[in-house]
C-alpha cells in the first residue's frame, strides 16, 4: 500500500468499492504512480488554489473549503496532455511510424499533436468545422494535418476510416486504460495537494477525465464523494448512469463544446459507474454564469467547460456541499477572445 494511501484513507478501501464490479477493469494506484514518475518533466504539474471571496464568500457557510485544481495551466491549455502523451508512448515504433489519428473538438486534438511530435509520429486529426481557431491554430503549430468536418459525431466517423485504412493508431479522446491512467494523474497529484477533501467535482464529456480521477481519489480515500458534471444538452453519461449501459445520444446541444462527447463508451462507462458518486446536469446559462463567477472573482479565463464544476457547485450541489472540503476540477482552457467575450456578455 503507498503511502498516500495510508495518510489519506479513513477506512480500507475494499470496504466502500462495489463488490459486485469487482471484475471490471480500472487504473490501479500503482500503475498510475508509475505512469506519474514516467510523465514527470512532460507534463506540469498543476496548482491549487483556494476561492475564498466573491460568489462562494456570499453563498456558502464560512466553514467550506473550495479548492480550485488549475488544468487550464497545462501544456497544452488543458489536462488532455496527459492522457494523450500516456497513449501515444504505449505505441510500438512501428505504430509511431504509421502515425495517430484523433477527433475532437479541439483540445484534444491540441495534445495529440503535442504527443505526436514529442514521440516523432505524425498526427491526422479530424475536428469539427466549428473548432476555436485557437485549436485549429495549434495544432498546426504542432505540425499535424488537420481535417474538418460539419459535425463532431461526423469527425468520429472520418477518424475511424482514417484508422482502419491507412493504419494508424487511434488516439481516443475519452476511452481506454491509456487515457485513464494518464488522467488518474490529476487525482494523485491532488490527493496530495489538499487532504480531508469531502468531495470532488469533475467535467464529464465522453468521461475519460471523471475515470481517472474518480479511479485514484476512491483508492486514497473511499469516503470522498466523486461528482460528475455534464451539459444538459450533451448529457450521454447521465443516460448511460440511467440506462445502466453505455448510451448514445442523438445529437449534443451546448456552448461546452469540449465536452460534447456524442456517446458513452464501455471502458470510461465502466469505471465512472464504478467511481463516481453521481452525475448531475448543468444549462448554458448556468455555464457562462460560472464563467464568468471564475474571472470576476479568480480572475481566470475559463471555457465553458472548465467553469462546469463551478456550475455545478452552485447549482445542484450548493446544499449538498456546504460546509464541506470541496475541489473542483478546472480541466483546461482554448477559448479565442472574441467567443470569450461573448460568453462572458451573456452572463453580464
Amino acid at each position: 500500500m503507498s503511502a498516500l494511501l495510508q495518510a489519506d484513507a479513513a477506512a480500507p478501501a475494499s470496504s466502500s468499492l462495489p463488490s459486485s464490479k469487482s471484475e471490471l477493469p480500472y487504473p490501479r494506484l500503482h500503475e498510475v504512480e508509475r505512469v506519474a514518475l514516467r510523465l514527470a518533466g512532460q507534463i506540469m504539474p498543476t496548482p491549487v488554489w483556494r476561492w475564498q471571496t466573491g460568489v462562494v464568500a456570499r453563498t456558502f457557510n464560512p466553514l467550506t473549503e473550495v479548492w480550485l485544481k488549475l488544468e487550464l495551466f497545462q501544456q497544452t491549455g488543458s489536462f488532455k496532455l496527459r492522457g494523450a502523451l500516456n497513449t501515444v508512448q504505449s505505441f510500438s515504433d512501428e505504430q509511431r511510424r504509421r502515425g495517430v489519428v484523433a477527433a475532437s473538438a479541439g483540445n484534444h486534438a491540441v495534445s495529440v499533436a503535442c504527443a505526436a511530435r514529442a514521440v516523432g509520429s505524425h498526427a491526422k486529426l479530424v475536428m469539427p468545422k466549428f473548432a476555436s481557431p485557437v485549436r485549429l491554430d495549434a495544432c498546426r503549430g504542432y505540425g499535424a494535418e488537420l481535417l474538418l468536418t460539419e459535425t463532431l459525431a461526423e469527425a468520429f466517423a472520418l477518424a475511424d476510416r482514417i484508422a482502419a485504412d491507412e493504419g494508424r493508431s487511434m488516439v481516443h479522446p475519452y476511452d481506454g486504460p491509456r487515457t485513464a491512467e494518464g488522467t488518474g494523474t490529476i487525482g494523485l497529484e491532488l490527493m496530495r495537494q489538499v487532504r480531508g477533501l469531502d468531495a470532488v467535482v469533475v467535467p464529464v464529456g465522453g468521461g475519460g477525465l471523471a475515470a481517472g480521477i474518480s479511479s485514484i481519489v476512491k483508492q486514497i480515500n473511499p469516503r470522498c464523494q466523486v461528482f460528475g458534471v455534464e451539459p444538459a444538452g450533451a448529457d450521454a453519461m447521465y443516460r448511460s448512469f440511467q440506462a445502466g449501459r453505455p448510451m448514445r445520444l442523438e445529437g449534443v446541444d451546448t456552448v461546452a463544446d469540449s465536452l460534447s462527447a456524442p456517446y458513452a463508451m464501455a471502458y470510461s462507462y465502466g469505471v465512472c459507474r464504478r467511481f463516481v458518486d453521481e452525475i448531475v446536469r448543468v444549462d448554458d446559462d448556468a455555464l457562462v454564469a460560472a464563467m464568468h463567477h471564475l474571472f470576476l472573482d479568480m480572475k481566470l479565463a475559463a471555457e465553458p467547460a472548465a467553469a462546469a464544476a463551478t456550475a455545478a457547485l452552485l447549482g445542484p450541489l450548493r446544499e449538498r456541499l456546504d460546509g464541506k472540503r470541496v475541489a473542483l476540477i478546472v480541466c483546461g482552457s482554448n477559448i479565442d477572445a472574441v467567443r470569450y467575450g461573448e460568453l462572458l456578455r451573456r452572463a453580464a
